[in-house]
């Protein structure tokens, strides 16, 4: 949100073996609310019975130039791991937003 505005992010997430010590990379000028999502999306999706990749996930929030804040962002990021691991399809015609609890449910964001 900016203002009363709403400018629409593209999650994209990518899935790939990797042999590197980082295996979560999140791109996009994300503040530390939504870099902490790696563990909440994590918790919330081994606790949901739902699995994690064993590979490493490069997420990108795009447009790059626009500052990414709070909590929101950690639906849509794990719905993107999830159509990337094949568990959904056709998550590209929502728009999700909220906050993942560590044992998967769902909290409310402003906006």
């Amino acid at each position: 949100m900016f203002g009363i505005d709403a400018h629409l992010i593209d999650v994209e997430v990518d899935l790939y073996k990797s042999g590197m010590a980082k295996d979560f990379v999140l791109v996009g000028m994300a503040d530390t609310a939504v870099r902490e999502s790696r563990e909440r999306i994590k918790s919330a999706m081994m606790n949901s019975g739902l699995g994690y990749p064993n590979k490493a996930v490069t997420i990108n929030l795009a447009p790059a130039n626009v500052r990414k804040e709070g909590a929101g962002f950690d639906l849509p990021m794990a719905v993107g791991i999830l159509g990337a691991m094949g568990m959904v399809q056709g998550v590209d015609r929502y728009l999700l937003v909220g906050e993942l609890s560590l044992d998967g449910a769902i909290r409310p964001v402003r906006g």
